[in-house]
């Protein structure tokens, strides 16, 4: 019985002894299984970058991949964000002109231009005054003898046309003939194969074959040519189709001008004339608005002549 009782507590020795040791193995295999995953997250870029056996695994049959490093990577992203702010620039740059040409229209335009060349002479000006010249004096020395001819018949012929008063009817027929003349245009190349056809000379030698021709057929060719009162030639000039359209599309711009046209009169809706003068014109406006409700009777029985 006492060797049975000696017995039986190595057993429990044995098991005491040997349960810590999976333990202990799960313990280590836990903590190698927390230290693994960041040393493979740190080696990761490493692998890839720099470790040949990486390469040869993922493209043994095609070759080895490029290498690119981390400088070369953030060279390229600071050049895609310099790419992107440039767009970014030009796009709003775009946007602000298509605003603007959309804001302002071609009159404002031409009112601004108006106003630069304004400030332009003005500033043109001032500096004249500064330096101690005449500015007037000093741009008259630009002009030539003929433009200054030019510019005082330009002068003088706006002033004419300036006048729109009913003087007589010659007066009114002359403004419509001149009016006229500025519709047509001279075919200077139909005049110059009329005249070749005239006088029977080609277009290379006309002057040539004209100065050294004979003196009485020139004569005969010129009188044709230009012709006065006194010439017995009529009627044999041929205008062509286009001269034709152009004299009928004129004519019925006139007949169209003249059915349209309507003299306005100003009184004829306001009726009676209450008024002596525009601004009497207005106020008298003013007060038949707030008044003509209560007077209208009386008004009306002054004019059939029944007030009391």
């Amino acid at each position: 019985m006492p060797s049975r009782k000696s017995k039986q507590p190595k057993p429990a020795a044995v098991e005491a002894s040997e349960t810590p040791e999976p333990a202990a193995e799960v313990a280590v295999e836990e903590h190698i299984a927390d230290v693994e995953p960041v040393e493979t997250a740190e080696g990761d870029d490493e692998a890839s970058e720099g470790s040949p056996k990486a390469g040869s695994e993922d493209g043994g049959s095609g070759g080895a991949t490029p290498k690119i490093t981390m400088d070369e990577r953030a060279a390229k992203m600071a050049e895609l964000r310099a790419k992107m702010r440039d767009s970014t620039a030009a796009n709003r740059k775009d946007l602000i002109a298509e605003h603007n040409k959309s804001k302002y229209s071609a009159k404002e335009a031409a009112r601004n231009e108006k106003q630069r060349r304004l400030a332009e002479t003005l500033r043109e000006a001032v500096d004249a005054e500064d330096r101690g010249e005449d500015l007037e004096r000093r741009k008259n020395w630009e002009y030539s003898i003929e433009e200054n001819d030019e510019w005082e018949k330009r002068k003088a012929r706006k002033e004419r046309r300036a006048d729109f008063q009913f003087h007589d009817d010659a007066h009114a027929a002359r403004r419509k003939y001149k009016k006229d003349l500025d519709l047509i245009k001279p075919d200077l190349a139909a005049y110059q194969a009329q005249k070749e056809a005239a006088l029977g000379l080609g277009s290379s030698s006309a002057v040539q074959s004209f100065s050294s021709g004979s003196t009485s057929n020139a004569l005969t060719a010129s009188e044709h040519l230009y012709r006065d009162a006194n010439s017995l030639l009529y009627g044999d000039n041929k205008p062509s189709e286009e001269a034709i359209d152009r004299v009928v599309s004129k004519l019925n711009l006139d007949i169209d001008k003249r059915a349209k046209f309507s003299r306005k009169r100003t009184n004829e809706e306001e009726g009676d004339i209450t008024y002596i003068n525009e601004r009497n014109r207005v106020f008298n406006k003013k007060i038949a608005r707030f008044y003509d409700k209560y007077t209208a009777e009386t008004r009306a029985s002054f004019e059939r002549g029944t007030a009391i």
